[in-house]
Order: C-alpha cells, then sequence, then structure tokens
C-alpha cells in the first residue's frame, strides 16, 4: 500500500464503521456500547482508484496508567506513529465535546498531518456539529456518513495528496500468507502467545478474561513464510453467552475458524481439558480445518506425565475422527516450548493439502477390500467400483460404487482409517462420499 491512515477519535464516533466501510467487509465488530474496539486493527482499504492501509484503533480515553484504557491509548499512539496521515472523526450529531477539544490539541502537538472528519453527517441533524468542528483549528471538516457511505468523494479529495506513486503495489500470488487462527476458552492466554511469537506487544493482555473483543489479524513471518496470524475472543459455552457484544465477538471467532487452514487450540493447563475444549476442537474438525492442540501455563503442572496423559486420553475418546491431533505443551507467558509450536502448524499444514494419486489409490482399495470385503445389502453383496482423490484441504475422495447410501457408517469408517494408517495422514479430518457412477477407467469396447 503506498500509505497508511490511522482513524482516530474518541469512543463511538463510528471509527469501526469506516473501517469497515473503507476495505469493504464487516472486519470490524459494530455496536452502540463505547469502547468495542480495544486492539488495533489493519487492513487493506481503498476509495475509487486510491490504495491505502487503513488502521482502526480504541477510542482514545484520558488514561495514562497500566489500566485497560491507558494500554489501549499506548495501542492508538502506536498506529499512530506508524501512520502516514491521522484521520480524526467527530459526531456531527452530537457536536464538540470537551474530550475531542483534548485531542485535538494533542493531534496538533504531533508530527503527523491531521484530516477531521464530521461523521454521522448524513441529513440536516449534523450540520451545526459539523460547523462546530472548525473550532478544534485541524481545517475544513469533512461531512462523512460511514453508515450510509456518504461523503467518500470529499475524503478520497482529501487523500490523495497522501499518495506515493513511487511505491509499485504489486502482491505475489506465490506468497500467499498461511491462514493461522488461534482459539480457545477466555483468559486461555491466546493473545499473550500471538505477542510472544511476532515478538512484540501488538495485542491487548490481562488477567481477565475477555480482553479481546474481536478478531485481530497480524501479518507475520516464520522462516521466511508469510504467515496471517490471528487472535480471537475466547469461546464460552453457548448458554453463558448472553450479551449481544459477546455474540458478535463468537460470531467473529467462529468465522475465523472458518476462513483459517490451521487452528491451534489453546487451552489452560491449570482447568484441564474441559468440555468446552472438546467443543471447540469438535467444530474445528467439522469445518475441516486442521488441528493443533497447544496446553498454556505448563510450567504450572506438577504432575506433567499424568496431565498429559489425561489429555490424550481425552482426545482419543472424545475426538475418535481424528486421530493423532499433535499436543504442544508451552508457557506463552515465558516463551517456554513455545519454539515447538510453528514446526508442528507447518508439518500438519503439509499434511492438510496431501494429494494421492487415482492409480495409487485404487490399488490400496483393492487390498482393503480383498481384508474385508463390503458387507450385504438386500440379498447382494455391496460392489465398491473405484477411488479418486476429489480435493484437498481437507483430503477429500469420492467412493464410486454399486448403491448409493448403503454403505454402513462402519465400514466408511474402517476405509477412513486405513487411509489414514497407510498414507500417514494423522491428525486431519478426511472425508469420504460414497457416490453411484460409470467407471470411466472401464474399456466401454
Amino acid at each position: 500500500m503506498s500509505f497508511t491512515v490511522a482513524i482516530i477519535g474518541r469512543p463511538n464516533v463510528g471509527k469501526s464503521t469506516l473501517f469497515n466501510r473503507l476495505v469493504g467487509k464487516k472486519l470490524a465488530l459494530v455496536d452502540d456500547t463505547p469502547g468495542v474496539t480495544r486492539d488495533r486493527r489493519e487492513g487493506a482499504a481503498s476509495i475509487g482508484s486510491l490504495k491505502f492501509k487503513i488502521i482502526d484503533t480504541a477510542g482514545l480515553e484520558e488514561s495514562f496508567d497500566d489500566s485497560l484504557e491507558g494500554r489501549m491509548r499506548r495501542q492508538t499512539e502506536i498506529a499512530l506513529h506508524e501512520a502516514d496521515v491521522a484521520l480524526m472523526l467527530i459526531d456531527a450529531r452530537i457536536g464538540v465535546t470537551p474530550l475531542d477539544k483534548h485531542f485535538a490539541n494533542w493531534l496538533r502537538k504531533e508530527d503527523i498531518p491531521v484530516i477531521l472528519a464530521a461523521n454521522k453527517s448524513e441529513g440536516r441533524s449534523g450540520e451545526y456539529g459539523r460547523i462546530e468542528g472548525y473550532g478544534l483549528g485541524l481545517g475544513d471538516p469533512i461531512a462523512l456518513s460511514a453508515e450510509h457511505g456518504e461523503g467518500m468523494g470529499e475524503l478520497f479529495d482529501a487523500l490523495l495528496p497522501f499518495e506515493k506513486t513511487d511505491i509499485p503495489d504489486v502482491e505475489n500470488e506465490g506468497d500467499k500468507p498461511l491462514q493461522l487462527a488461534i482459539v480457545g476458552r477466555p483468559n486461555a492466554g491466546k493473545s499473550t502467545l500471538v505477542n510472544f511469537l511476532i515478538g512484540e506487544d501488538r495485542l491487548l493482555t490481562g488477567p481477565d478474561a475477555g480482553v479481546t473483543r474481536d478478531a485481530i489479524a497480524v501479518e507475520w513471518e516464520f522462516g521466511g513464510r508469510p504467515i496471517k496470524l490471528v487472535d480471537t475472543a475466547g469461546l464460552r459455552r453457548k448458554a453463558r453467552v448472553q450479551k449481544k457484544l459477546e455474540k458478535l465477538s463468537v460470531a467473529d471467532s467462529l468465522r475465523v475458524i472458518k476462513m483459517a487452514e490451521v487452528v491451534v487450540l489453546l487451552i489452560d493447563a491449570e482447568e484441564t481439558f474441559e468440555k468446552q475444549d472438546l467443543t471447540i476442537a469438535a467444530h474445528v474438525i467439522e469445518e475441516g480445518r486442521a488441528l493443533v492442540l497447544a496446553v498454556n501455563k505448563w510450567d504450572t503442572v506438577k504432575d506433567r506425565q499424568a496431565a498429559l496423559k489425561q489429555i490424550r486420553d481425552r482426545l482419543s475418546i472424545s475426538l475418535p475422527q481424528v486421530r493423532g491431533i499433535p499436543v504442544v505443551t508451552i508457557s506463552a507467558l515465558s516463551g517456554r516450548g513455545v519454539e515447538n509450536l510453528m514446526p508442528k502448524v507447518l508439518e500438519i499444514y503439509e499434511i492438510w493439502n496431501k494429494r494421492i494419486s487415482t492409480a495409487r489409490l485404487n490399488r490400496w482399495l483393492e487390498i482393503m477390500l480383498e481384508q474385508h470385503p463390503p458387507p450385504m445389502a438386500k440379498g447382494r453383496r455391496l460392489k465398491i467400483r473405484y477411488m479418486t482423490q476429489v480435493k484437498a484441504r481437507p483430503p477429500t475422495f469420492s467412493l464410486f460404487m454399486s448403491a448409493r447410501g448403503e454403505l454402513p457408517v462402519s465400514y466408511i469408517r474402517y476405509l477412513v482409517n486405513g487411509l489414514r494408517e497407510d498414507f500417514d495422514m494423522p491428525a486431519v479430518p478426511i472425508r469420504l462420499y460414497p457416490r453411484t457412477g460409470k467407471n470411466p477407467y472401464v474399456d466401454k469396447s
């Protein structure tokens, strides 16, 4: 991207709504509750032909200590220092508040150009608030409506001088990043793990559960390989999720799982392997994602051998459909054992992408049919004609046979287990669909 824009403003002026408008996706959570955004979020934005990087920030607070608000403010300051231009929003319906004036004074002292925009200016109700914006001393306020898309032309004109035409905007399709999501229950240490992996305090952390509210993507590299690392909000049991904002956070986390390629499920070693952890793992497998289990706070466990055995036993009993899920024990706070995580992620990713030739599959199928023939159906033995892999990510196979839907689940499981063992495909979901159809490999003459 040619330049970077940081959206700045007090809470609930519509920063995340404008962010979503500019990136063309509903990436940031939006709610009437002030302070929904806590971490800074980055995205590729565009207005017509103008392309740039946009940073959504938390609402500015008058807090400079180590409280949650103070740490949110520091994240906003970091975003401001990374940007080429600050886009300060005010609420045109409310007008200029003392907090707006305070932060306008702060921005004037910073060595960065500032564009002032009066959001929620649709209709005549916001005209007075926009005119009040002149008193902030930041230039002519732009009338915007992030929700309805009004004022984008004026914003285009204001941002156009910052475009750097000498920087080519070229993306290499061969360097597409691996989509890696970190999920788990609240307070498992997900944000702490992401911060340790990337080597900076990029995400807010704290002892209280629920610090992270929406999914935050971080571009990162491991061993020269691009990784898109996504931190998510904690997933509690569905019955405990009552508030609208938490429901939005949970929906955002589930969306991230669906879009991921590999998912790291982080569990708290101090709270053992609970039912909710298994529910999350089952959802990841159901979505067809590759799964790695990371056990955090391992340095606090006394009987480690017994704890590890208990985890593996729970996996084998509760998730028999996916055998061999890798388990990595770590301490996200100290970094102990974290070096073992990414090699496992890359290993499982390769298995998830595995392809097997049709000829090799059918030679294997002949052996499996000889060892355990298909069962009888309506007085006749089912005839399996051939098998082929229709796609990877996860490995998916079609089994062409004489009668559709009559193959017992137990026999499908027998074939899936054989595929997993004979072709070395542990830990990833394997899908096998019985189908009817003519065998194209039979000589029609």
